[in-house]
């Protein structure tokens, strides 16, 4: 079998490319750092390239057809990047039942996602085993502020996103169909075995919304964790209740992007529902997951005090008060190229509101050294964990608990 390298980054090089070059590149980079160590191609050993893995989460018995490809041609897929599941008889229209967008779709067209399609009534996925993007990176990028500070995350993922949100920092995959971005296979036990080589015990599954690739998600998952890796999930929280509950049983944390708190705000720049949403999270704080939530603030589109007071008080009732929620900067992208950063004075509203509707850890996120970075103790207000950006300066927590007062600070801390 040939050998290949995996297509990654460390996180202290990241700055010699682009990160649009490094994306275009994907899974043919080169490794900068460290050295790379050689990896077999191929499929998983539980599957060859005549019997690919299969997609989960659809029905075949479906009568009526919706325009889910308003905005994506149907194609052919590559054989190589198939997989399908047999849970329903072939039928010649499939729906998606993986997230909400529920796409009911006619042979050779894709999901919403471009990571799905239905070839001859059977719906397979295009993306498993196939990463457009991995690197090493501080836990804190992803953000988790309360899950194992200071480690670093083996993080992946591949092209689709069931949402077109036009302010998308990672468009260039997330909005991309899996043939136009350059890749090689690599099964879970060779991400996992690169993970440890890395030292990395976090493997972080990110970029675009790993939902997508569930089957691939799961099935790295689990094999991490017969070697005690952790797993992490970064989420736009549109999944359906049933793989929720799948991966929730194979994932450690979860940080979800809750975008906004407008029903409009969601179809008008996401095109998606906030419900979804919401019913993950939800679902998220009832199960033994960590969970942290982040909110990009875009000026004139989410930033109103009013939106933004309605989503605290939310937070703050329905999950509780110990839920890490990130207020993070906006930084123009895709298309929102004609807005302005985030005005920290606007985070810093958002930050004080929190606190005054009773979150214990409210955080400024993207703006390095603000004060806003650090984690205070609910009880005595000093700092319990210091950061700078993505990176930790000081870890004062003993075994989950302020050094000073004793107060058990949320979350897992080793």
């Amino acid at each position: 079998m040939s050998h290949q390298q995996l297509p990654f980054i460390s996180a202290g090089n990241e700055h010699r490319l682009s990160r649009r070059r490094f994306l275009a590149m994907g899974a043919k980079f080169a490794l900068m750092a460290g050295g790379c160590h050689l990896l077999p191609g191929g499929w998983p050993a539980s599957a060859d390239s005549d019997d690919p893995p299969e997609a989960r989460y659809w029905a075949g018995s479906v009568g009526e057809k919706a325009d889910c490809l308003a905005c994506h041609a149907p194609n052919e897929a590559p054989k190589d990047l198939l997989a399908e599941k047999d849970y329903h008889r072939k039928q010649p229209i499939v729906k998606c039942l993986l997230c909400a967008q529920g796409c009911v779709l006619k042979n050779g067209e894709r999901g919403r996602c471009r990571a799905r399609i239905n070839q001859n009534g059977v719906l397979k996925s295009l993306v498993y085993g196939h990463p457009a993007a991995i690197h090493v990176d501080p836990i804190e990028k992803k953000p988790f502020y309360h899950f194992l500070p200071g480690s670093n995350a083996f993080s992946l993922g591949t092209a689709g996103c069931p949402l077109s949100c036009r302010f998308c920092q990672n468009w260039e995959i997330s909005q991309a169909r899996p043939e136009d971005i350059r890749t090689s296979v690599y099964s879970p036990e060779e991400i996992v075995s690169s993970s440890a080589r890395k030292h990395c015990p976090v493997i972080a599954f990110t970029y675009n919304e790993p939902t997508v690739f569930i089957e691939y998600l799961t099935d790295i998952a689990r094999q991490g964790r017969k070697q005690r890796m952790k797993s992490v999930l970064v989420s736009c929280g549109f999944m359906n209740p049933r793989p929720l509950d799948e991966m929730c049983e194979v994932l450690d944390a979860i940080k979800i992007d809750l975008k906004g708190f407008s029903p409009d705000f969601y179809r008008d720049v996401c095109r998606a529902e906030l419900d979804p949403v919401l019913r993950s999270i939800k679902a998220i704080s009832k199960k033994k997951v960590h969970l942290e939530i982040v909110n990009l603030v875009v000026p004139t589109l989410n930033d109103s005090p009013a939106m933004m007071t309605r989503l605290i008080e939310w937070v703050a009732g329905e999950i509780g008060p110990d839920v890490p929620v990130h207020f993070t900067r906006f930084h123009p992208a895709y298309q929102m190229l004609q807005l302005p950063p985030t005005p920290v004075s606007t985070l810093e509203m958002a930050y004080e509101t929190a606190k005054s509707k009773g979150l214990h850890y409210p955080y400024v996120g993207n703006v390095p050294s603000h004060p806003g970075n650090h984690t205070y103790c609910p009880s005595c207000g000093k700092i319990v964990v210091e950061r700078t950006g993505f990176f930790v300066l000081s870890n004062r927590t003993l075994n989950g608990k302020c050094p000073f007062c004793g107060r058990v600070i949320s979350g897992v801390w080793s």
